[in-house]
């Protein structure tokens, strides 16, 4: 089974931040890291999952409603390294470069489902052609339209189609979006294993986020393989890769 960082190491360190994907890249053994990209009213590509800011800041609205100066005033609580703010894509790639040339993968999951964010495709392309690292990322999102788009621009891109089901997942890659990753919530396997052979299923988990406290269950792999994913994208890979190691 290969683990992925959701939004970093989002169970002990705030989620989608510079020190939750710091953790997350020293982890041995780790396939890659997903966060999830929005604009800022004046265009800039910032690392947050919600469409607003007010679970995770001390901030209240909608990301696009905000100004790249006024977003970057907001803080992020941590109880290491306490002062962590929204991220810009700029920096978690000045971060992760280095380790991405090296094998690291990068999930950008595009949240334009709610938002539809004009751009956003050509932006990312743009930075991530710019910096060589092509190769090392995949984009996902739960609009197939932007799957396309993302297609149009790089025809060898990485694309991953997000959906609640695995069935939704499929529906959604025969319509054309030009993915070739399926990218299902762990619990939404509702099609058969032999349906999925040959594809990439990389599945996604929820729920117990930093600073909530784990629960204890240990994940049994072996179930979810023979259900048919290969990837696992969860918060706290370090519990599998390190502690379990040691």
């Amino acid at each position: 089974m290969r683990l992925w960082a959701h939004r970093g190491c989002s169970q002990r360190h705030p989620e989608n931040t510079l020190l939750s994907f710091e953790k997350a890249a020293e982890i041995p053994g780790l396939t890659g890291i997903e966060l999830d990209i929005q604009m800022t009213k004046d265009g800039s590509l910032v690392v947050i999952h919600d469409e607003r800011v007010d679970r995770t800041t001390e901030g209240t609205g909608n990301v696009k409603d905000y100004t790249l100066s006024e977003i970057r005033k907001l803080h992020i609580y941590a109880d290491e390294r306490p002062c962590q703010k929204i991220p810009v894509m700029e920096e978690v790639f000045d971060l992760l470069e280095g380790r991405m040339k090296s094998g690291l993968k990068l999930n950008i999951e595009l949240k334009n489902s709610v938002c539809l964010y004009e751009g956003m495709e050509e932006k990312i392309v743009r930075m991530v052609h710019g910096r060589g690292l092509r190769e090392a990322v995949v984009y996902s999102s739960f609009r197939a339209g932007s799957l396309a788009k993302l297609r149009e621009l790089d025809e060898e891109a990485e694309l991953g189609i997000l959906d609640s089901r695995v069935s939704d997942c499929l529906y959604k890659l025969k319509g054309g979006c030009g993915a070739s990753a399926l990218h299902p919530f762990w619990k939404g396997m509702d099609a058969e294993a032999e349906s999925l052979k040959g594809y990439t299923v990389r599945a996604w988990m929820t729920g117990h986020l930093y600073p909530e406290k784990p629960t204890g269950t240990r994940l049994a792999f072996e179930a979810l393989e023979r259900a048919g994913i290969t990837d696992l994208i969860l918060n706290e890979p370090e519990r599998y890769l390190v502690e379990e190691s040691g």
